[in-house]
């Protein structure tokens, strides 16, 4: 992408990290928090007006799995959360809607996947009783995934609310949206 994801920017100039982070917050998501890593210093500028808890993972490089482990981690000290509600910054098509259609789901034994068209995506929520397996096997660029594989998860068809594309290189970038 040029540079970290997180900092890309959709048609009004916001970046990604921001528009992901006020789509959990008017879906509901309490607390919303966001783990950086690359360029945490700038990411973390573009969250100082944001109702979110920012947790730097130390390890990003490792990948995905570096990032879930520090959420999670950081969501485990809180007592209200019962789930978790995963979704990566590149997923700038995510709605309220479809974060508030999987996040109906919330059980701390829960694991439930947003699918469009049939495709796995995000949102994935974690219910609680799931934390210490996830972040047991969350390895590398992996993510939940080898869990996910263990414990197939509840999927729930979001495609008449959203595309659900993953954004890995500028060439997928919506009309209008700018890398970092």
């Amino acid at each position: 992408m040029g540079g970290p994801k997180a900092l890309a920017r959709d048609a009004e100039g916001i970046a990604w990290v921001v528009r992901t982070a006020r789509v959990l917050a008017e879906a509901g998501c309490v607390p919303v928090v966001v783990v950086v890593g690359a360029a945490a210093k700038q990411v973390m500028t573009e969250l100082v007006d944001e109702p979110v808890e920012v947790i730097e993972a130390v390890d990003w490089q490792e990948g995905m799995g570096a990032t879930l482990r520090a959420g999670l981690a950081a969501l485990a000290n809180h007592a209200e959360p019962v789930a978790a509600l995963v979704v990566p910054v590149d997923v700038p098509s995510l709605e309220t809607y479809v974060v508030r259609r999987i996040a109906a789901d919330a059980d701390p034994g829960a694991l439930t996947r947003a699918v469009f068209g049939g495709s796995p995506g995000h949102p994935v929520l974690l219910g609680r009783d799931h934390w210490a397996g996830v972040i047991a096997t969350a390895v590398g660029d992996q993510g939940a995934r080898s869990y996910l594989r263990q414990h197939p998860p509840r999927e729930i068809e979001c495609s008449d609310l959203a595309d659900g594309a993953d954004v890995d290189t500028p060439d997928q970038l919506p009309a209008g949206h700018r890398p970092s």
